[in-house]
C-alpha cells in the first residue's frame, strides 16, 4: 500500500509543470544597460577652465648658460646657499651680450643674468658673408682673446668664446685665446669687448 502512494506522488511530481507566468525571457547581451562609466581622472582634467592667460610672447633672443655655481656665504647660524649663473644671449643678427645673476633659486638666478645681459647687448657690424670685417683683439682681466676673419673656414673657436660668435650670427673666423685663463665669463667678456671694437 505504501508503495503505490509513493509511485503515485513521484507521477504526479513528474506531471507538474512550470507556470509560464514564472519563466522570464533571457535578454539578448547587446541590450545589457552598459554601466555608467566612472568619473576618472581624465575626465576631470578635460572639464577644468580654460586659461585665462594670454600667451607668453617668445623671447627674440635664443641663451645659452655657461656655468651654474652653487655659493655658500658664512652666517652665524651655519652656511646659506645661493646660485650664480653666467649667460649668454644673442639674436643671431648681430646682436649679443654676456649677463650674471645670482639668487637663492636657479630660475630666478636665470632670469636675472637674462636681465643683465640685456642691459649689456652690443651690435656687431657683420659683412656680407656673416664674417668681421678685420682682426679684433682684446683682454678682460686674465682673458686675453684674438678673432681672424678666414673666409671659407666656418667658425673656429672654444671655451665660452664659441656661444658667443654663434649667438652673435658669426661664421668664417677663428678665435685663440692668449691666456691660460680658465674662466668661461670673463673668456666671453673678453669675446664681447674684442667684437665691441669692430668697425663697420
Amino acid at each position: 500500500m505504501e508503495t503505490e502512494i509513493k509511485n503515485t506522488e513521484l507521477e504526479a511530481a513528474e506531471v507538474v509543470e512550470t507556470p509560464v507566468a514564472d519563466v522570464q525571457p533571457a535578454v539578448p547581451a547587446a541590450e545589457v544597460p552598459a554601466a555608467a562609466p566612472r568619473h576618472g581622472r581624465n575626465e576631470r582634467q578635460t572639464r577644468r577652465r580654460p586659461s585665462t592667460r594670454p600667451p607668453r610672447a617668445r623671447s627674440e633672443f635664443d641663451q645659452r648658460i655657461i656655468n651654474i655655481r652653487r655659493v655658500a656665504r658664512v652666517v652665524a647660524g651655519g652656511r646659506r646657499f645661493s646660485f650664480s649663473v653666467a649667460i649668454i644671449i644673442g639674436n643671431k643678427k648681430g646682436r649679443v651680450g654676456v649677463g650674471l645673476g645670482k639668487a637663492g633659486d636657479t630660475s630666478l638666478a636665470i632670469d636675472k643674468a637674462v636681465r643683465s645681459a640685456k642691459k649689456n647687448l652690443i651690435t656687431v657690424a657683420l659683412t656680407k658673408d656673416s664674417s668681421i670685417a678685420h682682426e679684433v683683439s682684446a683682454k678682460y682681466c686674465a682673458a686675453e682673446v684674438v678673432i681672424i676673419p678666414v673666409a671659407g673656414r666656418g667658425l673656429v673657436a672654444g671655451s665660452s668664446v664659441r656661444p658667443v660668435l654663434e649667438l652673435a650670427g658669426i661664421t668664417n673666423v677663428i678665435a685663440k685665446l692668449h691666456s691660460g685663463s680658465k674662466n668661461g665669463l670673463n673668456n666671453a667678456r673678453s669675446a664681447i669687448k674684442a667684437l665691441g671694437t669692430l668697425k663697420a
